[in-house]
């Protein structure tokens, strides 16, 4: 997958400026696709060009001027060819994860820290997926928003996102308390 096809994707609900693509792939792509504002711009300019999307200067008066941009024919016809396309397994890199495989040979202190921390990452990105989820129910249940709306995709992916997160909280919960028993138990051991 490409930057173009997740900048797409976000694209299909209406116009967008860059500023509010940056804001969408903080919040509702960032749990399958991470891209800096920079990055976005740069796909902005190099899909505009390719003619994916148009962009049009919309005049303020009181504020500058902004540019927003539309998804096109083109675009949707890339996005159809990208989704008729294999998808690739998942596959990760997370450095936590090669530091917690090495950890019997270090000080874990450093990585209880990382665990702790990442576990509270963990709980405030779940926190603002199942806040987009519930935004983008409005007054319905789940099961009747997933049987009537006429749009399910970006929920999917916050679902997605939100058993994502759960799992990784989860894990380095577990993980930290399973490495602090380890090191009480070696501590009263040595006595």
């Amino acid at each position: 997958m490409a930057l173009r096809h997740a900048v797409l994707a976000a694209m299909l609900d209406g116009e967008f400026t860059g500023y509010q693509l940056a804001k969408i792939f903080d919040v509702g792509v960032s749990n399958f696709w991470y891209a800096s504002p920079q990055q976005l711009y740069t796909e902005l300019a190099k899909l505009e060009r390719a003619g994916m999307i148009s962009g049009q200067q919309v005049i303020q008066l009181d504020r500058p001027n902004k540019r927003v941009f539309t998804v096109t024919e083109a675009g949707l016809e890339e996005l159809a060819a990208f989704a008729a396309a294999t998808s690739k397994p998942l596959s990760m890199r997370d450095d936590l994860a090669v530091k917690v495989q090495a950890v019997d040979h270090l000080d874990p202190a450093p990585v209880l820290a990382q665990l702790d921390e990442r576990a509270v990452e963990a709980a405030a990105k779940l926190a603002l997926f199942e806040q987009g989820m519930r935004r983008l129910r409005g007054g319905l249940d789940e099961e009747e928003f997933l049987r009537t709306s006429p749009r399910v995709g970006p929920y999917l992916t916050y679902l997605a996102g939100c058993r994502l997160e759960q799992e990784m909280r989860d894990w380095c919960l577990s993980t930290a308390a399973l490495l602090r028993s380890r090191t009480v138990s070696h501590s009263e051991e040595e006595r």
